[in-house]
């Protein structure tokens, strides 16, 4: 039983007369101890709705509008506990964190629940033979890190003795024809070369339940002292990897007018190589993965500014990014200056002295390389940050605040979402 803690106002549940305090336990015949449950369930138009209330069974009878939300309020997102990851994976970046950080910083989940609602990637090592039925029964996508389909190397790779054992769901997954989204965090001397080779082999005996991989490199901190020593790319490994991923493409497109194996936009900057044009990433299906991320803000932006007018006052703003996206928004602010030259946006780089420079990506920066790298510059009217690195509570990694920057740098610290238009239009003083 699940406790009942919000009846949103006007919907089916309050006229209906349910109330805060009861407890649900089923939906006309599914029990519920989850959200999955409880969204599949209240997914049709007429419910019976059984509760316990001040220790009295309770039936309520509701009819809706199909897929609408019968309106109740739950402790917790998942109407249950997450389910914490038991592996201990060679390339995990929350094992890199250094002492110190606040608790959540080093909580690791692997629950197909988030897998569904939330589109991060689980290693299927707490799947059950019950939880794959279930994911069969409700025909849910789920996203999988895979890493390798070697058996004994995905043992060593995730530290656990099962992790070769549960690709059996992703078989049977796939033979009941789940739509899935792969991963491979791709490690050398690991998990590439002819493991690559192997694994995208075996993945794409699964297609069309496999819809899209992702090949990301792992990223590695300076804080690895005491793990497994993993070799860091090179501009030939990476180079190596990409001339791989094309050629599986290359075949792909012959044999399923598809890619479906991608690249992620990290790879090919440490290949120093360019990235691909916007149809190689065919809708972009793992963009949260990093694949085409680039690619979409620099379309989007020039398609912005192709169309933009400006006839206002002169602007100067400063543009806080990593160093990996740093030489792409250079070129942005240029050609956006040789347009509106009463308009000048600075690119400064913001070097990670946190994890260690071998960390690239600007949604790992934190308050204190912002402050460290911004304090006695002219930074303009505002400095903008990506909201990739800022937490739901507007807190950087560090636990500094996005306030305490700004109070500070003495400046207005503007998140901007990962979007060409807005990013131009916040520039140009349109989104503030």
């Amino acid at each position: 039983m699940i406790e009942i803690t919000e009846i949103y106002c006007g919907s089916p549940a309050q006229r209906a007369g349910i109330q805060c305090g009861d407890m649900l336990v089923a939906v006309n015949d599914t029990m519920i101890n989850d959200v999955l449950d409880y969204r599949f369930a209240v997914a049709e138009k007429n419910l019976t709705v059984h509760l316990v209330r001040e220790g009295e069974a309770v039936s309520v009878q509701i009819r809706k509008n199909e897929y609408d939300d019968l309106g109740l309020g739950f402790a917790t997102a998942l109407m249950d506990e997450k389910k914490t990851c038991g592996n201990h994976c060679i390339f995990c970046f929350i094992d890199q964190n250094p002492k110190g950080m606040r608790e959540t910083i080093y909580f690791k989940d692997d629950d197909a629940r988030l897998s569904f609602l939330q589109g991060s990637y689980i290693t299927l090592t707490n799947l059950t033979d019950e939880d794959v039925d279930r994911i069969i029964r409700m025909h849910m996508t789920v996203n999988v890190s895979v890493q390798t389909t070697d058996p004994v190397l995905r043992n060593k790779m995730l530290g656990n003795v099962h992790a070769g054992e549960s690709l059996r769901h992703l078989w049977r997954m796939a033979e009941a024809g789940v739509s899935m989204n792969c991963q491979i965090v791709l490690c050398p001397t690991w998990n590439d070369g002819d493991q690559l080779h192997k694994t995208l082999a075996d993945l794409f005996s699964m297609v069309p339940a496999v819809e899209s991989i992702a090949v990301v490199p792992f990223g590695q901190t300076k804080h690895r002292q005491k793990l497994c020593q993993i070799p860091a790319f090179t501009v030939e490994t990476a180079r190596a990897a990409i001339e791989q991923i094309e050629a599986v493409q290359r075949w792909s497109l012959a044999e399923h007018g598809s890619r479906i194996v991608y690249a992620a936009d990290e790879l090919y900057l440490l290949a120093q190589l360019p990235l691909p044009d916007d149809d190689a990433y065919e809708g972009y299906p793992q963009y949260e993965n990093g694949v085409g991320m680039l690619r979409y803000l620099l379309n989007e932006f020039y398609d912005a500014l192709e169309d933009a007018e400006y006839d206002g006052e002169s602007r100067f703003l400063t543009i806080a990014t990593g160093t990996a996206a740093s030489p792409f928004f250079q070129d942005m602010m240029r050609d956006l200056e040789l347009k509106f030259p009463q308009v000048h946006c600075q690119i400064i780089t913001i070097y990670n002295d946190f994890y260690g420079h071998s960390v690239t990506v600007a949604g790992l920066m934190t308050g204190q390389d912002l402050y460290n790298q911004l304090k006695d510059k002219d930074l303009g009217s505002a400095v903008l940050v990506t909201e990739t690195c800022l937490r739901h509570d507007d807190v950087f990694l560090d636990d500094m605040s996005r306030e305490d920057l700004e109070t500070l740098l003495g400046v207005p610290v503007i998140k901007t979402k990962v979007d060409g238009y807005v990013l131009l239009d916040t520039i140009l003083g349109y989104a503030e």
